[in-house]
């Protein structure tokens, strides 16, 4: 599957999703600073899913109807933390 991170997602989630066989693009390492709006455009834009820790993305996509691919919420309570990589990869 093909997903844009946002700045907010977990640097081992990135790297599980990876090692998955997934297609992740990470803002960090290619837009870092970019604005909820040029993360969801991209996404959009490039047919990825959003994936992100940042609830404001809810406001735009569904508050807002703001069009996407999907976006995935990954919240984990802190202490489940630790397992969240190989969840959110599985």
């Amino acid at each position: 599957m093909n997903f844009v991170a946002d700045e907010s997602s977990a640097r081992p989630v990135i790297q599980a999703l990876r090692e998955a066989g997934h297609d992740v693009v990470a803002i960090a390492e290619v837009a870092k600073g970019a604005t909820d709006e040029e993360v969801l455009d991209r996404a959009l834009n490039e047919k990825r899913v959003l994936m992100t820790e940042d609830r404001d993305f809810g406001e735009l996509v569904y508050a807002r109807c703001r069009p996407s691919t999907g976006v995935i919420l990954v919240r984990f309570h802190s202490r489940a933390r630790r397992e969240k990589p190989a969840v959110v990869a599985q």
